[in-house]
This record gives C-alpha cells, structure tokens and sequence, in this order.
C-alpha cells in the first residue's frame, strides 16, 4: 500500500450523494419538527438512515473513495 496517497476524505459520488440526502432529510426533518407533524419527522428520520445507508451501498458498488468507478481530481 502506498503511504502517500490520500483516503479520498469522503471526496467521492458515495459521500456525496449520501451527505445531499441526508441533508435533505434532516432539514424537512426540522421544519416537521417545528410544526408538529410527527408523522413527517419519523419518516425523515427513517430517510436519513435510508441515506445514510446508500452511501454504504454506492460506495460497495464501486463509487467510494477507494472504488474502482471513482476518479479523484487533482489538488
């Protein structure tokens, strides 16, 4: 293994997919919060660790910092 390359930093298709639905959902998460709308606050909640979970699968597939799909830019 090579000591001088980077992890990737979560500089990948995986995080980022997984991070932009997860913000997505913790912000109608919020909101529901805000007006009372339980219902709505559990499933965002459920769709956050829908997300968070799809990182894990997108990353599995190929799409992770140290996948096979994944073409990391230079610095």
């Amino acid at each position: 293994m090579n000591t001088n390359t980077e992890p990737g930093h979560g500089h990948s298709p995986a995080a980022w997919t997984a991070v932009i639905v997860m913000i997505i959902t913790l912000s109608v998460g919020t909101v529901a919060f805000y007006f009372a709308m339980w219902w709505l606050v559990i499933a965002s909640a459920v769709a956050t660790l829908v997300g968070w979970g799809l990182g894990f699968v997108l990353s599995a597939m190929g799409w992770g910092a140290n996948g096979p799909k994944y073409q990391p830019k230079g610095h």
